[in-house]
């Protein structure tokens, strides 16, 4: 049966509530932390109370253990009168020991340290075309981005995926925003392996919060396998980017056939001679290709405030 003493006992005690006291101290700090990055004020609020309720309690835990350490056991022992304990006389045994062959350590080798990732920015060319003159809000914020084949009427991504298989069409990047402000420029940008393959940049008007998306809808063929990376910027400062793969070959696209009529009638009368006719060339097909346009969509938004 195991015996543990008063000593022990105590012991025990401070060590788990000085435990919990941390672990009380860091939830409630990171509770704190994401709370303020909630843009809806009810959630927001349930989780900043969360978060200072957990730091009143660490606050309490600290004391206790630092009283349970130095005041308990004297207390008990008001109560209970410490047994004398039998101590083991510890017997010197000689034990042979194996000399060991000294061996050959290996020298380590030298291990590539990855680089730092640094964090994206906005082209110049694209900065050229800025138009908005408001000043971007410091405290807005978006989402992280869901990539779909169709949206809904609320700007809800429908059967959102991270992997496409060809052929794509129209994909659409949507998100939610808050403490955004009219007239602000925002862009878009669509990577494919790290080359810009399309943008969209315009002055915003989507009110302070709410949800949003950018599109691209290419020509088939343009949508070569691999990853991408769609990059949001607010003015020239980097917000959020998402990720999705693109798989299978691309479809080949088709030319279009439309035959044209040339036909040149001529009759030529004179007057010393009967009328001739004239034979008349048949119609020669000439063919043509027919480039369909494809549809640029302008980004749409809905405010929720």
């Amino acid at each position: 049966m195991l015996q543990i003493d008063i000593r022990s006992t105590v012991l025990t005690a401070t060590i788990i509530t000085g435990v919990a006291a941390l672990l009380t101290l860091i939830f409630g700090i990171n509770n704190i932390l994401k709370g303020r990055q909630i843009p809806f004020y009810r959630k927001r609020h349930d989780r900043m109370v969360r978060g200072w309720r957990l730091l009143l309690a660490a606050v309490l835990l600290i004391p206790l253990s630092w009283v349970i350490l130095n005041y308990s056991e004297p207390l008990v022992y008001n109560y209970i009168s410490p047994s004398p304990t039998a101590t083991k006389t510890p017997t010197i045994t000689l034990t042979p020991t194996i000399t060991l062959t000294p061996t050959i350590t290996l020298t380590p080798t030298i291990t590539d340290t990855p680089s730092i990732t640094s964090t994206p920015s906005l082209p110049s060319e694209i900065g050229a075309d800025f138009e908005g003159e408001v000043t971007p809000n410091p405290d807005a914020v978006f989402s992280f981005i869901q990539f779909s084949r169709r949206i809904d009427e609320a700007f809800q991504p429908i059967d959102p995926a991270i992997e496409f298989e060809n052929p794509v069409g129209q994909l659409y990047g949507t998100f939610s925003y808050n403490n955004m402000s009219n007239g602000v420029q925002w862009s878009a940008l669509w990577y494919r392996e790290g080359e810009l393959v399309y943008y969209e940049t315009a002055p915003w008007e989507g009110g302070t919060g709410g949800y949003g998306y950018t599109d691209w809808a290419p020509d088939s063929d343009q949508w070569l396998a691999g990853m991408y990376e769609v990059q949001i910027f607010i003015g020239s400062e980097w917000m959020v980017s998402g990720y999705f793969t693109v798989t299978g070959e691309p479809p080949t696209p088709t030319i279009t056939l439309t035959p044209t009529l040339t036909a040149t009638p001529s009759l030529t009368p004179t007057q010393t001679q009967p009328p001739t006719s004239t034979h008349t060339r048949q119609p020669t097909l000439t063919p043509t290709i027919t480039l369909t346009p494809t549809q640029t969509r302008t980004p749409r938004f809905t405010p929720t405030d």
